[in-house]
């Protein structure tokens, strides 16, 4: 006789499958088990296949299967197998249901979907945070967009704000005695997004930055007319792009995010 053999089968990858039936080897010590994964069982055709298998292996079958003809058909037929066939996720839907009175989607693959949402939105988070305030030019090349503005234009929270949108996006700052790195000339300019203020709006923001940071709110960071040169040479750089341009001056982040939204998705 062989080793024993567990078959994991699954509507989907199997991977929830898998880890559940690995827990629960590990407390008889492995015992010399083996595991075969049998994912993306779609139809009837799949059930009888892998009961078949299981039958020849003198094995046994734990499943997650989230439709129900396909659980009822998997009870059944590993029954008349005379097949050990053990159902993982059904029973704890079945309480659910009766739980909160709704019923399941019962749509395969939810929780990997889930997943891939969720580092999409880590690896999006990550990118924002590494290419942020001009950091490393590499980035608005990688980037899915580009935010141009002068300092306290709201590029960073912005930045993180779609990144939980899962959009990876780098934000570069505007100083008129730097040169603008030349990646922002090569980058398509539908991705660029400039971000306008008007002068009177950004003089109140930066002269409160420098009261909480208990500086000398006369600073020419926050002289008006050192705040016109850097909008004009904001002006001159993004025309230069040709790139779409957002007044700031009256928009919370979200407003702003949701204009690049609908923007880049009109496309």
């Amino acid at each position: 006789m062989g080793i024993p053999v567990v078959y994991v089968v699954s509507d989907s990858v199997g991977e929830t499958a898998e880890l559940v039936t690995k827990a629960a080897i590990t407390q008889f010590n492995g015992s010399g088990l083996l595991i075969k994964r049998f994912p993306y069982v779609e139809d009837i055709g799949n059930i009888t296949d892998v009961i078949s298998l299981a039958k020849v292996d003198n094995g046994m079958i734990a499943y997650t299967l989230v439709k129900p003809e396909m659980r009822i058909q998997m009870k059944e037929k590993s029954e008349e197998a005379g097949v050990y066939a053990v159902d993982l996720i059904g029973p704890l839907m079945d309480q659910i249901q009766l739980f909160i009175g709704k019923k399941p989607l019962c749509e395969p693959g939810l929780v990997r979907k889930l997943d891939e949402d969720y580092f999409k939105k880590v690896e999006a988070i990550e990118f924002a945070v590494k290419y942020d305030d001009g950091r490393d030019p590499r980035g608005i090349l990688k980037a899915d967009i580009v935010l141009v503005g002068v300092s306290r234009t709201s590029k960073t929270p912005l930045s993180q704000y779609l990144a939980h949108k899962r959009i990876k996006v780098a934000n570069v700052p505007l100083v008129p005695e730097v040169d603008p790195p030349e990646e922002l000339y090569r980058v398509p300019s539908e991705k660029c997004f400039g971000l306008k203020i008007s002068p009177e709006k950004l003089n109140n923001i930066r002269r409160e930055r420098l009261i909480s940071l208990g500086l000398n709110d006369k600073a020419s960071y926050a002289n008006i007319e050192r705040i016109k040169e850097e909008l004009n040479f904001f002006e001159k750089v993004v025309s230069k792009i040709k790139c779409p341009v957002i007044d700031v001056t009256n928009k919370a982040v979200e407003e702003t995010a949701n204009v690049i939204i609908n923007y880049i998705q009109n496309k």
